[in-house]
């Protein structure tokens, strides 16, 4: 007699990968409508109404400032042609600002590499920081400037004068915030390199850094704002074809209209570097260090 066998039971075979309900779409979308919409709306409403008010303060014909309508009419060209270049001196404001951020990016390497390595000296040596800090103190009150005329008597050319001025001017946040990161590293860490042993070499590179590291780009942030603002002054001072020179030139042309686009151009270029400071800090420090 033969018994029949009985059916294998087979496993249901179930993915790992499950593609996401038309409700679940629905909702991520409207979650991220509602997070655009948040952090977006206020900031345009803002603005609408900021505009408002200037267009109504500004229309009448005795109005020192031109409305906004005016300042985009007259300076139309400008806005949708920002690179073109007719000659040396004539030039778009896209181009202008290209100019400006390569002496701010000379500027403020300088003033990060030494920023840097004097934050770390005070920051380590109690006998270093007792002996420059007040003198850090007195330097870092000085305005951007008031350095110029003797970066100028000093180097004798316009452009590394404008490059003295950024890289001193941004070199104190850089000093100060990374010489309190340092000072500030827990006394369990230096305990717990105690106990492994470390070298001092160990120690910088697997202790000191990283633990300072969120300090380190606050004053890098700082720094790079200072940079801008001091490029900017500087330029009105030394010539150029940067958009500090472009800036002054049309006052003294009495062209308001080229002033404020201007000053639209500075206010962006300031955001988007402070941003980006800020996004590779974020990178490197973690998310919230910055």
């Amino acid at each position: 007699m033969t018994v029949d066998a009985e059916p294998a039971i087979r496993p249901a075979i179930t993915s790992p990968f499950r593609l996401p309900s038309a409700a679940s779409l629905r909702l991520a979308t409207v979650g991220t409508l509602k997070s655009v919409g948040s952090n977006v709306l206020p900031p345009l409403i803002c603005l609408a109404i900021l505009l408002t008010a200037w267009q109504i303060a500004c229309m009448g014909k005795g109005s020192p400032l031109p409305p906004p309508t005016v300042v985009v009419s007259t300076t139309w060209d400008l806005i949708i042609h920002p690179f073109y270049n007719h000659g040396t001196s004539d030039i778009g404001l896209g181009l202008r600002v290209l100019v400006s951020l390569q002496r701010v990016a000379i500027g403020f390497g300088i003033a990060a590499v030494v920023g840097i390595l004097l934050g770390v000296l005070i920051g380590s040596s109690t006998i270093a920081y007792r002996g420059l800090d007040p003198i850090f103190q007195l330097l870092r009150t000085i305005p951007p400037l008031a350095w110029l005329p003797i970066a100028l008597a000093a180097l004798r050319d316009n452009q590394l004068s404008a490059i003295f001025v950024i890289a001193v001017t941004a070199v104190w946040p850089i000093v100060m915030n990374t010489a309190v990161g340092i000072r500030n590293i827990p006394q369990d860490y230096r305990n717990v390199a105690r106990v492994l042993q470390l070298n001092p070499l160990e120690f910088f590179v697997r202790i000191t850094m990283p633990a300072s590291v969120p300090y380190i780009f606050t004053g890098l942030r700082i720094g790079i704002g200072l940079s801008w603002l001091a490029i900017v002054a500087a330029e009105m001072m030394t010539g150029g074809v940067g958009i500090g020179f472009f800036l002054w030139d049309s006052y003294n042309s009495s062209l308001m209209s080229e002033i404020i686009i201007a000053l639209v151009w500075i206010g962006l270029v300031g955001l988007i570097l402070d941003k980006l400071i800020t996004l590779i800090g974020r990178a490197i420090a973690g998310p919230g260090a910055v």
